[in-house]
This record gives structure tokens, sequence and C-alpha cells, in this order.
């Protein structure tokens, strides 16, 4: 029991290791997301269903607490944010075909509802700012944060397209690879670049909370729950001193 018991906690501290590994040697931008900001929230679920949805179900959240926590008047959840015949009770499933979708892309595109918390808001962030173009990928582009990506640069439109400036590395076996080094921008989307790294931490915004729609909730009853102990705490040691002063 005891060896089980070092296991685990050599297991604790060594996985956030492991995670930070899983994002490559890949800087990532912070994402000063904002669970507080309601109209930031807005428009990540906005951009969320009008770009992503059509392919990436949130399948554990429902329409109507989306709407609650956001502020979302049901009727204008209806008309503007639920494209399918789901009703406002239904939980956030898109009518893509699973087996159809793995022959377009190669694999079925995942439900996004915790993506946030699997990669965390830093790498979807930045994932969606390191698209560029690539001739011989299937959609034309390649990303920098997942090399031969799998999916089209949905938000093409709102950032444009970037190209790339490649550097030649050799590896340790004296292997050649061409290394993508630098993105510049070509500057047609519709967003100019302030605009267009708000919209991308809107919708980060709304994936973090899509992952843990209580993380505020939590957090305020957290630090209740803290005071409570510091209270406890206080009275236990003058309890316990008052029953030793006796003993002495």
């Amino acid at each position: 029991m005891k060896k089980l018991m070092i296991a685990l906690v050599a297991l604790l501290f060594t996985f956030p290791m492991f995670a930070s590994a899983a994002g490559g040697n890949v800087h990532l931008e912070k994402a000063n997301y904002d669970l507080s900001d309601k109209a930031s929230l807005q428009n990540g679920a906005k951009l969320f269903m009008n770009y992503c949805f059509a392919c990436h179900s949130t399948g554990h959240q429902r329409y109507q607490r989306v709407a609650t926590d956001l502020g979302i008047p049901d009727e204008l959840m209806r008309e503007n944010l639920i494209f399918t015949d789901s009703k406002i009770g239904d939980l956030m499933h898109n009518s893509m075909d699973k087996k159809e979708s793995a022959k377009w892309f190669g694999a079925a595109p995942p439900d996004l509802t915790l993506e946030a918390r699997l990669r965390g808001a830093d790498w979807i962030y930045t994932y969606l700012h390191s698209f560029y173009v690539d001739e011989s990928r299937p959609f034309g582009v390649n990303n920098t944060v997942f090399p031969d990506v799998g999916m089209p640069h949905v938000l093409e439109e709102l950032q444009g397209i970037s190209t790339p400036t490649y550097e030649v590395v050799v590896d340790a076996d004296g292997i050649e690879h061409k290394t993508v080094v630098a993105l510049t921008s070509d500057e047609t989307g519709e967003m100019s670049s302030d605009e267009y790294d708000q919209a991308v931490l809107d919708l980060v915004n709304f994936l973090v909370y899509a992952g843990e729609p209580n993380k505020l909730e939590r957090q305020s009853l957290g630090i209740w729950v803290l005071a409570f102990l510091f209270v406890l705490f206080i009275v236990s040691y003058l309890l316990k001193k008052e029953y030793w002063r006796d003993i002495h």
C-alpha cells in the first residue's frame, strides 16, 4: 500500500510535465480570457456556432443552460444560435455524420466541450493564429501548432491567410528539415489584426466556459470554504489549549 501511495504521488507531480510536453516546442501565446465578461462570452458563442459548430459539437452542453448563463434571451437563442431542428432544452449536437466526416477529414471532428480543459486556453488561442498556406495539404493550409492538421482554416475570411518563412534545420542525425520560423499575414481578412485577436479570445473564452460552466461559482465558493476552515482552525486551537490546561 505504501509503495502504491508513493507511485500515485509521483504521478501527480509528473503529470503537469507530460501535459506541457504535449504542446511540443511551439511557444504558446497567452490567452487573457475573462469568464466574467458576458459580452465576450456572447460573441464567442456566436463565433462558435457560425464557424465551428457545423463540424464540432459541444454535446455535453444544453442550449438552455448556455442562454441562461450568458444572458441570452431564449427567443434570440432560438432565432440566431440554433441551426438545427433542436429544441432549446436539447444537448448541442450538430447534424454531421461521423462516418462521412471521417472520410472527408481523415478523422471525425471531435466534440469541443472539454477541449479547453484538455488542450488549455493558450493552446487553442495560439492554434487559431497559426494557420498558413501549404498547397501540399488537402485544404491548402497547415498549422505550426498542429502540423499536418486535417481541418481547413475556418476563420480565414476573418483573419486572411498567412505565408510562412522557412528555415532549414539539421537534426542530430544530419538530416535537413524545413521549419517554419515566421508567418506573414496577407491582411485580406474582414478584421484587422487587433479585431481578430479579440475575436479569437472571445471564442477561447466561450470554450473555457463550455468546459466548466460553474468555474466562477466554484472559485467564489472556494474562498468561503477557506475562510470557514480558517475560523474553524482558530476555534479548534483555542479549544485544544483549554482542554490541555487542566492536564498540564
